[in-house]
């Protein structure tokens, strides 16, 4: 019964990989050449972000136990439409997460671009927005959405594998930031003193 919810978690990490690969822009382009080593780091990126995401909702919908947190627990929510029943606590907890994790998400990625967001690759740094208050808005926006869904869902596995996921996010986004210096140098490096790579300062 839960073997998908693991065969997803593998992929994630998979997919995690070859996004490692696809944000090494100047070793790719050394490598095969300016515009090969372009396209080559495009493809990976596209194949590794839509993995990643396409299995991170599998985390989330794929057979596992249910919970329910005791507080609140016999006041509940119906869907009649799918015959689901969302306990009241969870739906609070969901939509106090869910709506600010998809809206950190959706800006992030209007603000950079789509194809900045499936390929990986930037020719400039944003700063401005919501990337004045964190450096990685799409990926705090995604474990937010990944509490709130747990939460929804009541999926229990989902919801143990918050801590895997945030320390997943975190290698990338390291990851990501190596080679964003390697690229543009002071100038990142002084980004990066002044905003926060994850979690918001609470006062400038």
């Amino acid at each position: 019964m839960y073997i998908w919810f693991f065969i997803c978690v593998l992929a994630v990490v998979a997919a995690t990989s070859l996004h490692f690969l696809s944000v090494e822009h100047l070793k790719l382009q050394e490598r095969y050449g300016k515009a090969k080593g372009t396209r080559i780091g495009e493809i990976y990126g596209l194949i590794s972000g839509w993995s990643f995401f396409i299995f991170w909702m599998g985390i989330w919908v794929s057979p596992q136990p249910r919970f329910t947190v005791p507080i609140l627990q016999n006041l509940s929510v119906s869907v009649p439409v799918v015959n689901f029943s969302i306990p009241l606590l969870h739906l609070i907890i969901c939509t106090s997460s869910l709506i600010p994790g998809a809206w950190l998400a959706i800006t992030g990625v209007k603000e950079t671009t789509l194809k900045v967001a499936e390929t990986h690759r930037t020719d400039k740094i944003v700063t401005t927005g919501v990337y004045s208050i964190v450096r990685h808005p799409q990926y705090l926006g995604g474990l937010l959405a990944h509490v709130g869904i747990s939460f929804l869902l009541s999926a229990r596995y989902s919801l143990f594998s918050v801590p895997f996921m945030v320390l997943l996010i975190y290698l990338i986004s390291r990851k990501e930031e190596r080679e964003l210096v390697r690229e543009f140098g002071k100038e990142y490096e002084d980004y990066k003193k002044n905003v926060p790579m994850l979690i918001p300062r609470l006062r400038r």
